[in-house]
């Protein structure tokens, strides 16, 4: 799965926020200045080119939404950035978290907490 831009993020959370939207819809969620209805459009089918969208049909017009939950996409995009940044550590990952003081001591335990209870229900 690609990676999305800031924007992109943005417009897929709108669809995991509020399910499927036209195009047209989505101006109602955006502040003033607004977005172009076709630079909007363009994101959308970007997005659906990139596999995070599809669309139903109605007359001429399309109905898009999510074929990628949020939770899907934060999952890859955390494996993505312990892959690339903690050569596939996730141990390295936490200890980073950890010592940049990201993560207390408290939050440590009970994620260890945690991971031993979802272990005992294997």
């Amino acid at each position: 799965m690609k990676g999305l831009t800031a924007k992109e993020e943005e417009i897929m959370g709108l669809f995991w926020e509020k399910g499927p939207l036209f195009v047209k819809e989505m101006l109602a969620f955006y502040e003033e200045p607004k977005p172009h209805f076709n630079t909007l459009s363009t994101i959308v089918r970007g997005l659906e080119d990139k596999g995070f969208l599809a669309h139903f049909i109605f007359g001429n017009t399309y109905q898009y939404y999510a074929i990628v939950s949020e939770e899907e996409f934060r999952k890859r995009t955390l494996r993505n950035v312990v892959s690339k940044y903690f050569n596939n550590s996730y141990l390295s990952a936490v200890s980073s978290l950890v010592k940049e003081e990201n993560i207390s001591l408290e939050e440590l335990k009970q994620l260890i907490a945690e991971v031993e209870q979802a272990n005992r229900k294997k």
